[in-house]
């Protein structure tokens, strides 16, 4: 083993604390000066079951979860509902423990709680151990929790005990511990964490060469999220209306707006579907808010209708779609990005929309804004997509990614001396005009209700300029023709204002990896791992998904020989996305595919483009598929 980077696994049952504990290990690891990145998988059913979380912590930069882990804390399952081995889903009592092996690299820790566990009932657990040079560590965290209080404080006792076998410090450890708790149970909780720590101490041998990395970060860090990263980019870009209803995993933006709007004087609504949460949010729009809705597969299939309304309203909005494991309710606990298709298409008629990928909680901050201004500027919905290991993930950003200044703006309103102006001229100011005055760009300035002399008409039907009904051919021409001009001025202004497509690796590498959202992390682990063994590689993620980055994809792959499209979803929506835009690439493009509900580690791309080359790798043990654009 080495010291490199540790990765913790804590497992237990949907009730057990095991998020927030890891939560709060995870900033103690920060707050030690690590760069840490966690990775949640926990059930779907209401009924809960086996959950953990894993916390990879290194010197270095963390961009992604890695290969396996290192450190097992199992407190088992003690919300079990059957514990017989017979039962539908086993004995769930032991789960975290029996079903946390394989991943566990050789000569690794595990600590299990002897208080509710027993390895007996792990199937070749004592032959596995050997095998692997695992380091056993039995301790009755369940006693030592009540003895001094209540059994869920257990896993304070595991976390004393990990802090023991890792020589950490328990400082930081208690400096969150009194962040967050006081009075009799902060005194019982500290009491737990020493007796834990000075019990293995003191009581235990230690068979094992793992320690805990050490480090210093260059600046401040904060430990959020992407959902975090949407929510504060929407605050500060002045959003001040959020209307949702809750669907994992986009309920995680929608809480973080709820719980802050408040002290911004903003209003956040919580109705009865997803029709209704993006209907109010471009009610607000309409009247003159910066708003916001969103939700996950389902709940954004009905929010088509209320979509294609602000399309040809020309209602700016701001809508979040946090991808999952598909179809219909799927997995809803676990990532996937096969929505993209749907975000790009869903509503009715031709699409006219912005859509972005951001690829980290810094990209999600600063996207974000970038969605709020150009929805505003232009009068067009924007769309932030990205999906449940983006969402539900923490990891370690500077703080000074935050410092941006807000921006109120509301984009194009026109004043009342504008209407005063536009009546004297025109007798009535022409909501939707496509003659000169509307611009090369397309949109058309718009009054807000209450200003004197303007136009509130908002008719989902066909309109001529004033707002009315039309369906005069010549009129639907011209209409169409100027709402879809704003995405080539967008995409102008992308081109020139923004940079949201990273390039990572040598420039002038033979081969390439391109990917979107969530995966940039560990294509660019891959592309480090690749270079290290002498091949010559660099990564591509796209963020500018509508209007589409088509010159940044177009010099990428113009500089390579082939490159790897990775993405999670079985039907390579990424790379027929690429096709359609930019269909003579087709035969450079590989797509290495994974759909089975957990995010790509770094090996499994090594061994994708490797495989890819010819070289002796293997992808077999994985989960994922390669398939050529072609069909070859």
């Amino acid at each position: 083993m080495t010291n490199d980077e540790l990765i913790w696994r804590v497992a237990g049952g949907s009730g057990d604390g095991i998020d927030s504990t890891s939560q709060n290990f995870a900033k103690a690891l920060m707050r030690s000066g690590l760069n840490v990145f966690t990775h949640r998988h926990y059930p779907s059913r209401i009924r809960g079951g086996h959950t953990y979380v894993e916390i990879r912590a290194s010197d270095e930069e963390v961009k992604s979860r890695g290969d396996g882990y290192n450190f097992l804390l199992a407190l088992g399952d003690s919300f079990a509902r059957n514990p017989q081995e017979q039962a539908y889903y086993g004995n769930e009592e032991i789960k975290p423990l029996s079903e946390n092996l394989d991943e566990l690299r050789e000569g690794g820790i595990i600590v299990y709680d002897s208080g509710l566990l027993d390895t007996d009932e792990v199937e070749n657990f004592d032959e596995r151990v050997e095998e692997n040079d695992w380091h056993v560590y039995d301790l009755d965290l369940r006693g030592l929790a009540k003895e001094h209080g209540r059994e869920v404080m257990r896993n304070t006792a595991g976390v004393g005990a990990t802090a023991a076998l890792l020589d950490l410090d328990l400082d930081p450890i208690e400096e969150l511990m009194e962040d967050a708790m006081s009075g009799d149970v902060l005194e019982a909780n500290l009491t737990i964490l020493h007796d834990a720590y000075d019990g293995v101490k003191e009581d235990y041998e230690f068979t094992h060469d793992l320690r805990a990395p050490t480090g210093d970060h260059d600046e401040e860090p904060v430990f959020v999220s992407g959902s975090h990263g949407i929510a504060y980019g929407a605050l500060d870009e002045g959003c001040r209306f959020i209307a949702g209803y809750p669907m994992t995993p986009w309920t995680d933006v929608y809480t973080i707006m709820t719980q802050n709007l408040g002290e911004f004087g903003g209003i956040s609504e919580q109705v009865e579907d997803e029709i209704a949460a993006a209907s109010l949010a471009i009610g607000a729009s309409h009247a003159g808010a910066k708003a916001m809705s969103g939700s996950s597969g389902g709940g954004f299939a009905l929010m088509s209708e209320p979509l294609g309304l602000a399309e040809m309203t020309e209602t700016p909005i701001v809508l979040v779609e946090s991808m999952r494991a598909g179809g219909s309710t799927g997995m809803p606990t676990k990532p996937e990005q096969g929505d993209l298709e749907h975000v790009l298409y869903t509503s009715q008629g031709d699409s006219n929309r912005v859509v972005f990928a951001p690829g980290d909680p810094a990209e999600c901050y600063e996207q974000t804004r970038k969605a709020f201004e150009l929805a505003y500027d232009y009068q067009i919905p924007a769309i932030v997509i990205y999906d449940q290991k983006l969402s539900g993930g923490h990891q370690t950003v500077p703080e000074s990614v935050f410092d941006e200044e807000p921006n109120p703006d509301l984009g194009s309103i026109v004043t009342e001396e504008d209407l005063e102006d536009a009546a004297q001229e025109a007798g009535r100011f022409k909501r939707f005009m496509y003659d000169a005055e509307s611009g090369a760009n397309g949109v058309s300035p718009r009054s807000l209700p209450g200003q004197k002399g303007g136009n509130y008409l908002a008719s989902g039907n066909e309109h001529n300029e004033v707002g009315h009904i039309s369906e005069d051919p010549t009129n639907r021409v011209l209409q169409m023709e100027r709402r879809m001009a704003k995405l080539d001025s967008i995409a102008d202004e992308l081109s020139e204002n923004a940079d949201h497509q990273a390039v990572y690796g040598p420039e002038d590498a033979e081969y390439g990896i391109l990917s979107f959202g969530s995966t940039k992390g560990v294509a660019e682990e891959a592309v480090d791992r690749l270079n290290d063994e002498g091949h010559s590689v660099k990564a591509m993620n796209v963020s500018d998904i509508m209007p589409f980055a088509k010159d940044d994809v177009t010099a990428f792959l113009e500089s390579v020989d082939e490159a790897l499209v990775v993405e999670m979803n079985a039907t390579a929506q990424f790379r027929r996305h690429i096709q359609g835009q930019l269909g003579r690439f087709g035969d450079k493009l590989y797509s290495l595919l994974k759909y089975d509900g957990n995010p790509f580690e770094p090996a499994e791309v090594v061994s994708g483009f490797e495989v890819r080359l010819g070289e002796e790798a293997d992808v077999g043990d994985y989960n994922v598929r390669i398939e050529s654009a072609t069909g070859d």
